[in-house]
């Protein structure tokens, strides 16, 4: 029986205003965009809605995070509903006493199916370079510590949020759990360093679908933010890892839009049988179990 999904991955610009609810409009018009082509989901850039915030420090950072159930959130829920689509929606999760940088997956009737929180929290020091502005994460951020797997109407879909992709143990754990396609909301800028960064955007990214077999749509922001240098250059990559599907620009908003074929993810996990020759057994010393 033949499996297709149309994705949609909505690269997003600068955010200038430190009220995520001015956000919201653009948030549902690019919702509508994606509809509008097709798309049976969508998914936005990492803490899409806001500035990225973490690459200055602030005591008044609460400012940035919602609940869920917040009601300033509510119309992007009911845009994607409304217009049946499905949403990787990225943002600032706060829950209790802790905040969290997480994705919320809500299915095509607005159900939320559940929230990934970002496992790897980096921290970067602050050069002279332009664009060299660090990032203070780890200030404000708790790490997540599961890695769901969301049954989006029949097709298995797992997150990575920015840093966790340069970490191959998060993914191939996801793929493990049967996940098919790996959403990826991402905020990169170069921190003036082109060449550590900028030259080498679509690595880890192809490495990560190509060593798991598995889709991975890789969607970043784009533009000049007060001196921070987003790569852009959101993709969609095939299993194999060799065909990047669609790119976005470096320098602007976005919607990228493919089809994805599900049953090329079993063709290339046989393809290429990593599968079948793993030896989980001997890899206990890297503390990570059968990963």
């Amino acid at each position: 029986m033949e499996r297709k999904i149309k994705v949609a991955a909505a690269q997003t610009g600068p955010v200038l205003s430190d009220d995520w609810r001015d956000s919201v409009r653009g948030a549902c018009a690019m919702i509508e965009k994606a509809a509008r082509a097709g798309a049976d989901v969508v998914c936005f850039s990492e803490l899409f809605m806001t500035p990225f915030f973490p690459n200055t420090l602030t005591h008044d950072f609460d400012r940035y995070f919602a609940t869920p159930s917040d009601p300033g959130l509510k119309p992007v829920f009911d845009s994607a509903a409304d217009n049946h689509i499905a949403l990787v929606f990225p943002f600032g999760e706060k829950n209790g006493a802790h905040y969290y940088n997480a994705c919320l997956v809500a299915d095509k009737d607005g159900r939320h199916l559940g929230i990934y929180r970002k496992t790897h929290i980096p921290a970067i020091l602050p050069s002279d370079a332009p664009g060299g502005t660090g990032s203070y994460e780890k200030f404000y951020f708790s790490p997540g510590t599961e890695f769901p797997v969301f049954d989006l109407h029949g097709v298995k879909v797992g997150i990575q949020i920015c840093y966790d992709r340069k970490y191959p143990e998060g993914s191939r754990l996801l793929a493990l759990k049967g996940a098919e396609i790996i959403f990826m909301p991402i905020c990169a800028a170069t921190y003036g360093e082109t060449k550590l960064r900028g030259n080498t955007w679509e690595l880890p990214l192809q490495a990560r679908a190509y060593e798991n077999g598995v889709y991975v749509v890789g969607v970043n922001r784009a533009g000049d933010e007060r001196g921070r240098n987003h790569i852009g250059r959101s993709m969609i990559i095939d299993p194999i890892g060799a065909e990047i599907m669609a790119i976005a620009s470096s320098e602007t908003a976005e919607l990228l839009v493919a089809t994805l074929d599900l049953e090329h993810v079993a063709t290339a996990q046989v393809s290429l049988p990593w599968w079948r020759d793993r030896r989980p057994e001997l890899y206990r010393e890297l503390g990570v179990g059968s990963a």
